[in-house]
């Protein structure tokens, strides 16, 4: 009796001591979770130094992340947010939300300097149009080419979706004033827009498309991970837009402390590491033993475009209305 009321009582305290654990949450996109994605080997390594629980919450892609905290304001239960990129940190900013990430000293691998106080980038790549070497012979080299072409292409929305944002941004900055025409252009050329890169990226491999909005980055994927080497990226000849991808912490978080050292653990070897295999984009600081074997066969864009942060939320508005005039005619 005496051995079972012991036994209980231990059992007791160490369900007590397991729901004590600090919980951290974090919002993400869908394939940041996903089995074969970042989360799950990021979650194993965090919680062995941290003493807490890890919750990643997926909330669509990534544009779809920043709106629903804003929905959801001072009330989220978010500590950080990651899957932001520079497209949206002037806005996510400008709400208030987020604290600074204090991690200034740190020394990034980007192609561009990082100065921003609120948003720490984890990692980077180039948006591209990917395709099957095997069933496309003539790869576009501009969006042009790709709109005179029979080719056709999925892409994802800009509304809910950085890479769909991110192709917006990269159509106005590549031609200005004539983003409207483009789209026009392309509009025939379009099988469908879907909510995040994971649905668009699916029906690509399915054939339902001959090319998908993604990365210089994904035809790693399939050569390490597959050992095919069918897949390519195309370079564009006005250049291919940069995308940084970037975490904040919630300023009204009540584990800030530990939101800090979250954010700490991003940039050290442990995360950064897991990101060229898992998330299929360059680390933002080069792990020791370096990239893996197989990103050196990638395409480098000879130019590279990016709007800045500021920049990116005035031309927002302009840009979406030239796309949805476009594809709705």
């Amino acid at each position: 009796m005496k051995k079972s009321l012991m036994m209980a009582g231990f059992l007791a305290a160490t369900t007590a001591a397991a729901q004590e654990k600090p919980v951290l949450t974090v919002y993400t996109y869908d394939s940041f979770v996903s089995e074969w994605g970042p989360g799950p080997q990021v979650e194993t390594a965090f919680e062995a130094e941290c003493g807490c629980d890890l919750r990643f919450v997926a909330a669509g892609d990534g544009a779809a992340l920043l709106s629903r905290v804003l929905l959801e304001g001072e009330s989220t239960e978010a500590d950080v947010v990651l899957g932001l990129d520079t497209n949206l940190t002037a806005t996510a900013a400008a709400s208030g939300l987020f604290a600074e990430h204090g991690q200034a000293a740190t020394e990034f691998d980007l192609p561009v300097d990082w100065v921003d106080p609120h948003f720490l980038p984890y990692d980077w790549g180039y948006f591209a149009f990917v395709y099957d070497r095997t069933k496309v012979a003539d790869a576009p080299t501009d969006f042009e080419a790709l709109a005179a072409s029979d080719l056709t292409i999925v892409i994802q929305d800009p509304r809910s979706s950085t890479p769909g944002l991110g192709l917006l941004l990269w159509v106005k900055a590549a031609y200005g004033d004539r983003a409207g025409e483009i789209w026009s252009a392309l509009a025939d050329n379009i099988v469908t827009v879907t909510p995040g890169w994971s649905e668009a990226y699916g029906m690509f491999l399915e054939g339902e498309a001959d090319l998908v909005l993604s990365y210089t980055t994904s035809p790693a994927y399939h050569l390490i991970a597959e050992g095919d080497d069918t897949k390519a990226a195309a370079a564009f000849s006005e250049g291919n837009y940069l995308q940084v991808e970037v975490a904040g912490k919630l300023a009204g978080s009540d584990q800030g402390e530990l939101a800090d050292r979250f954010l700490a653990f991003m940039v050290t070897d442990a995360f950064q590491s897991v990101i060229p295999e898992t998330n299929w984009m360059y680390p933002a600081v080069t792990p020791e033993a370096g990239l893996p074997t197989g990103f050196e066969t990638l395409v480098i864009p000879e130019k590279a475009l990016l709007v800045p942060a500021a920049d990116a939320a005035a031309l927002r508005d302009t840009a979406l209305s030239e796309w949805q005039t476009a594809l709705s005619r």
